[in-house]
């Protein structure tokens, strides 16, 4: 880099930058606290005068409170105070992203589904707050509810445009669907998913001097003291937000009704309170991918040129907050068609309200359009890479706006000459070991990228290092080492003088650590702070002992950004083996290649892409939440029935990328949170079909699905 960055010596002087830092594998700076026990998450941080909430959940699918015994359960030892809709302090609307009924916690006695927060037991010690909570006898008046659902359900309705991408109608699809020689027309299903972060959500409020404090497991902390501060009528000056370690989030820790219980318990008693979740109360409480019915019809010309992309999904939402899940998000983008309509329908149902699970939309939509891609390969006898790349387009299909970058077909090249897929027979049930039959698949993914407005300030220090504060989240992701990688670059200076203040709202505006654009927004903010401070150190000849500050703030940068497609991609290659015994699918290796922008640590970029493919290999063969109709309640909601991919499900995953220049923001960074699970499914599903001849369109690929279906290919 051009040597224009004056720095801070030992003694106070300046002297020249370095560089490079950015590209270069780095260990996570709290990798050693996170792995001696050092770092404190929101359930271990200290507090004198504690005491501890424990959550009351409605066991009715819809209905009314009629009573509440109280008085029984504050007698008993050292319980001190039930929070109920009785006493709860009033709450005025808000959300992250608009008003969210979901908050509206103890507001009134309506019961909108089954483990719904009725109350909060508040005592001395976590243990006397679970015997409260388990002998707090509440009875209702229970209501007909429906939670059952199906793309057909008649309260289904068109969804809104905003705030999503809206559905899009280009051309005339039925003329070119009547007119094309290969359709392919099939439906396809996705169940009920969970996630569950390694540390479950937990959140300790406090008043002190007139101010609210708040140690919580969240996703961006500056957001979510601004909800809290609307939500409970504050000044948003006096409330502060701290999330220093996240022990995994994947969309779930927005503002969280343990949060909001624990800060009307702290008003109400005037005490320091903490409630944590229990791993099943997560299930019931913060979000969930909804179940999906997705109908796919393709229609092309004799080489497998795309006339028609027609794409209709349907899931379910809640009564209480309407969420879509955006499912036709990448059949907007992903291939040219001279005609492509995708439509969404919400069913809202008494269920709890879906929410954001990594790569919302795009895990679940990619694989319906990447499943009809192969059968429509299949249908026309061209190669499923092949058939990807004759169907690349120029520019947005939809949209027709300019790519910010698109490297898709780079991905799909290198991705087969590794994998070896030119050795591949076409034919299903051609390969077998014993009783193991073998196939591969390939499926592409996409997910949106970008950077959203955010602050950022650089301290230089008398001593020679810097202090950078972002009001970022590291919630397991490496963004803390990124943006010190980032900072360190655009400052000229080697990482190890940089020190980094992260998740405390008081640090300023930031966008949240979600949609693959937290490292993205802060990065260009921490690269304007550093310009910043550049120009601020040259009129100085030393700092003084309070340091130097420069200032980033993204907002009008942002805003004047020309509009461009802006995505990250993947091509994800998968090798299965089925038992043709007991019908159990093997995923023997994973090939996974991106183009993601500039990555910033290749240790923590990887590891963020393996993670998503092995939740994408999760859902493809074991996830799926289960409830009894009658009751509406989840019946698989812990790890003992709710089943997730572990260690010996992985064998072999490898993530790699391809070079994917990106100036449409000056740090060229897309994020890859998300896209290493959008087309993993989809790969996998396909590979079972080369496996055994048997088409499976409905998730998870279960043994016994697969034994039901059988093996025509392999007679």
């Amino acid at each position: 880099m051009t040597d224009t960055t004056a720095r801070p010596r030992t003694d106070g002087g300046v002297v020249a930058p370095a560089g490079g830092a950015v590209g270069t594998a780095r260990t996570r700076l709290e990798g050693r606290d996170k792995v001696t026990g050092a770092a404190r998450y929101a359930a271990d941080v200290p507090f004198d005068g504690l005491a501890h909430g424990w959550l009351v959940l409605s066991t009715v699918a819809r209905g009314r409170i009629t009573s509440m015994d109280t008085a029984a359960v504050l007698g008993m030892p050292g319980v001190l105070g039930v929070v109920h809709h009785g006493n709860a302090p009033r709450l005025h609307p808000a959300g992250l992203f608009g008003p969210d009924g979901q908050l509206q916690l103890l507001q009134d006695d309506r019961v909108p589904h089954v483990g719904r927060p009725v109350a909060l037991v508040v005592a001395r010690t976590p243990q006397q707050a679970r015997a409260g909570a388990a002998a707090l006898t509440v009875t209702y008046a229970e209501e007909p509810h429906d939670t059952v659902f199906r793309a057909g359900h008649p309260a289904g309705r068109p969804a809104p445009a905003a705030p999503a991408r809206p559905d899009a109608d280009l051309g005339d699809v039925e003329a070119e669907i009547a007119a094309a020689p290969v359709v392919v027309d099939q439906r396809y299903t996705t169940p009920e998913e969970h996630h569950s972060a390694m540390e479950p959500h937990a959140s300790m409020a406090r008043w002190e001097d007139g101010r609210l404090e708040v140690v919580d497991s969240n996703q961006g902390s500056f957001m979510v003291a601004r909800v809290l501060a609307t939500l409970f009528g504050l000044d948003q000056e006096i409330v502060r937000v701290r999330a220093e370690h996240v022990g995994g989030g994947f969309g779930s820790k927005g503002v969280g009704p343990q949060l909001v219980l624990a800060v009307m318990a702290a008003t109400l008693l005037r005490r320091p309170v903490r409630v944590a979740l229990t791993r099943r109360q997560v299930f019931s409480t913060t979000g969930l991918r909804p179940a999906t019915e997705q109908r796919l019809r393709l229609a092309s010309d004799s080489t497998g040129r795309l006339r028609a992309i027609d794409h209709a999904t349907a899931a379910f939402t809640s009564t209480i907050q309407e969420y879509v899940e955006r499912n036709t998000e990448a059949s907007n983008v992903m291939y040219a068609a001279d005609a492509i309509r995708t439509r969404t329908t919400v069913v809202p149902l008494d269920l709890p309200t879906p929410g954001w699970m990594r790569g919302p939309g795009a895990a679940a939509g990619s694989f319906a359009l990447e499943s009809a891609m192969d059968e429509l390969a299949q249908a026309v006898g061209v190669d499923p890479v092949e058939l990807r790349l004759r169907n690349e387009p120029s520019a947005g299909p939809v949209s027709g706006l300019p790519f910010s970058s698109r490297n898709l077909a780079a991905c799909l090249r290198e991705g087969a000459r590794r994998f070896g897929w030119a050795d591949r027979d076409p034919r299903p049930g051609t390969r077998r070991e014993g009783r193991w039959l073998l196939g591969t698949g390939v499926a592409c993914g996409s997910y949106g990228a970008g950077a959203l407005p955010s602050t950022a300030a650089i301290t230089a220090r008398a001593d020679g290092s810097y202090t950078v504060s972002v009001g970022a989240a590291d919630i397991g992701t490496g963004a803390r080492t990124a943006l010190a990688l980032v900072a360190a670059d655009a400052l000229g200076v080697p990482p190890e003088s940089v020190r980094m203040r992260i998740a405390d709202s008081r640090l300023g505006a930031a966008w949240f650590a979600g949609g693959s654009k937290g490292t993205a927004s802060w990065s260009w903010a921490v690269t304007a702070a550093a310009a910043d401070l550049r120009e601020r150190l040259a009129s100085v000849d030393r700092v003084p002992p309070d340091g130097v500050t420069g200032r980033g703030d993204t907002t009008d940068a942002i805003g004047a950004l020309g509009k461009q497609e802006r995505q990250s991609y993947g091509a994800q290659f998968a090798e299965v083996a089925v038992d043709t015994g007991t019908g159990e699918v093997r995923v023997r290796r994973m090939l996974g290649m991106f183009a993601a922008g500039r990555i910033v640590n290749p240790l923590t970029a990887r590891s963020q892409l393996v993670g998503g493919m092995t939740m994408g290999l999760s859902m493809a063969l074991h996830e799926e939440g289960a409830r009894d109709e009658a009751l509406g309640a989840l019946v698989n909601s812990d790890f003992a029935g709710y089943h997730i991919s572990a260690h010996a499900d992985v064998p072999d995953i490898e993530a790699d990328w391809v070079e994917d220049v990106d100036d449409s923001n000056p740090s060229g960074i897309k994020g890859v949170g998300e896209v290493g699970i959008a087309g993993t499914a989809a790969a996998i599903a396909n590979a079972v079909w080369h496996a055994t001849g048997v088409r499976h369109r409905a998730l998870p690929v279960r043994l016994d699905r697969v034994l039901e279906s059988g093996f025509p290919a392999a007679r």
